[in-house]
């Protein structure tokens, strides 16, 4: 008799064949293109030997690491104390605060960029009003420095949702002993609660490096010359002077080999300072003292301040009278952008749903799946598939989008053109948000509940539909959160996949940045900003203690 093929052996056969279909196959293609002459089609290192050999796109590499190692340094110097003062104290007004935090992190890098050009630019708001009554020039926004301070605006709440999540498995119980030997205060941050921390300062750290390194918008806008690799690959790939395509999977591929370096350096690192740790008692909060209590509001708030500054101003510029460049200050008020969006872009809100939507459909199932492969069923195959789907967490989009056009532009694979790729890159690309927090949330579950529900007759699909599901739903709409922002803002593959027809919100904005339209651009922002917070409070109804999950 044939024995009945089981569905999890199935199931990890099926999402093996997605990833090696649609990531491995696609950066295989990479591969080989960087190694082989566009003209003679003869085995060639020259393009490696180009890149390495010019000083103009080595020292795009040079950039690209000074831009990352500088946002992640500072990112994790302001956002671990904001955690920590967070979580250690009461803060009036804290789920605003919090609110706020969460949501200056949730548009795209380079929208962050185009803001901080219309207030700290040429002819921006503060520039201008500080050179106009002070006659002091304030240092120009543009290069490394601008760069650096959109980058740390953006990503240093992700230290934050990251510590915080640590630090809500510290047992109280630790505090108090330290503090019964002496410390307490900063001392305690530094010995105690920093070391607790660590592994999730590590995993931070590591993400806001690799978010910067592989940033395409906000140097190709900010940068001024300051080119960093991501800027070059693209370039190379659809340049107005000349392409060359061979060469752009060269950079491709040493972008890939940089990242996977750094990834594994990191993964060295936390699990040697990797430990297990459940609290009993979380920390509780105290209620500072005056001077305290002045410090911390004042700290928390200004850094929210700052950050949430340039959404605030984009979302009051989309309601001003002006359409183009440098009539940002034209006195009145309308809804022309507005009426304009939507009677022109209309069709851009309506992809952003549809093929947004469609990706976070696919990450939401392929993440239960995967996420229960490796938890519930872990085996070599289900293993190589974790180690899979972290692979696009750390590969810059640009590279994502030219393997993918490698891959699909042919009559065999003619997806290129259509809105079926531009919604694989994503699920690639964000699916590891949704996987993470799922597999964190699955882990806490015994296995003894679905033993249990199949020993009463339920089968496997089930039991998974009817028994896990359901207890692992703050973890699927945590990471779903996490990935539908994410999905939304996504650039840097988009920009080399989409067409007219399948234009994004996002997309849309690039372009009327572009164009100099600075009133449409605003209101395009202003409507991504409300996808956002309308996420934000279908998470808050819904969550049990709207916390989202790192």
């Amino acid at each position: 008799m044939k024995r009945k093929a089981d569905f999890w052996v199935v199931a990890s056969l099926v999402v093996l064949a997605i990833y090696l279909l649609f990531m491995l196959y696609p950066l295989m293609k990479v591969m080989t293109k960087s190694v082989f002459d566009a003209e003679t089609g003869a085995f060639t290192m020259k393009y490696f030997k180009q890149f390495f050999g010019q000083k103009y796109y080595s020292s795009t590499l040079v950039h690209s690491f000074n831009v990352a190692i500088t946002s992640a340094f500072f990112s994790l110097i302001v956002g671990i104390p904001l955690a920590y003062l967070y979580n250690a104290y009461e803060i009036k007004g804290r789920k605003t605060l919090q609110m706020l935090i969460i949501l200056s992190s949730m548009s795209a890098p380079f929208i962050g960029a185009y803001s901080w050009i219309l207030l700290l630019g040429r002819t921006g708001l503060i520039a201008k009003f500080i050179r106009e009554y002070t006659g002091i020039i304030i240092p120009t926004i543009y290069g490394f420095k601008g760069i650096v301070l959109v980058m740390v605006t953006k990503l240093y709440p992700l230290v934050f949702l990251y510590v915080s999540g640590a630090l809500k498995n510290v047992d109280n119980s630790l505090l108090e002993a330290s503090a019964n030997m002496g410390r307490t205060g900063a001392r305690r941050f530094l010995t105690v609660i920093l070391p607790l921390c660590m592994p999730s300062i590590l995993a931070a750290a590591l993400m806001v490096f690799m978010r910067s390194l592989a940033d395409f918008g906000t140097p190709m806008m900010i940068g001024e010359g300051y080119m960093t690799f991501p800027v070059i690959i693209y370039n190379e790939y659809v340049g107005e002077v000349g392409t060359n395509h061979n060469f752009a999977a060269a950079v491709s591929v040493i972008a890939i080999g940089i990242t996977l370096v750094v990834f594994m350096l990191q993964r060295y690192a936390s699990l040697r300072t990797s430990f297990h740790m459940s609290a009993m008692h979380h920390i509780e909060r105290k209620k500072p003292r005056l001077v305290g209590s002045l410090c911390i509001h004042l700290y928390a708030y200004t850094v929210v301040a700052i950050s949430i500054l340039p959404q605030a101003y984009l979302i009051y510029l989309s309601f001003r009278n002006t359409s183009k460049s440098g009539n940002a200050f034209r006195p009145g008020y309308s809804l022309a952008s507005y009426k304009y969006v939507f009677n022109n872009m209309g069709n851009s809100i309506f992809n952003t749903i549809r093929i947004c939507g469609g990706a976070l459909v696919m990450i939401i199932v392929l993440a239960i799946l995967i996420s229960y492969l490796v938890v519930r069923r872990s085996n070599r195959i289900n293993r190589v598939i974790d180690t899979l789907s972290m692979i696009p967490y750390i590969i810059p989009g640009a590279v994502i989008g030219i393997a993918l056009i490698m891959s699909f532009n042919s009559p065999k694979f003619p997806l290129v053109g259509t809105a079926w790729i531009l919604i694989i890159a994503m699920c690639i690309r964000r699916i590891p948000y949704t996987i993470r927090s799922t597999v964190a949330v699955l882990g806490q579950i015994p296995l003894s509940i679905d033993e249990a529900a199949e020993s009463l007759g339920a089968g496997k699909v089930k039991t998974l539909v009817k028994i896990t599901i359901p207890m692992m739903l703050s973890g699927i709409f945590s990471g779903a959160v996490m990935s539908w922002v994410t999905l939304i803002t996504e650039l840097s593959s988009s920009i080399l996949l989409y067409n007219y027809k399948t234009m994004t919100l996002n997309l849309a904005v690039y372009m009327m940045v572009a164009k100099g339209s600075d009133g449409r651009a605003c209101a395009m922002s202003t409507i991504l900003t409300a996808f956002t917070i309308l996420t934000l409070v279908i998470f808050n109804k819904f969550s049990k203690n709207g916390e989202l999950m790192m």
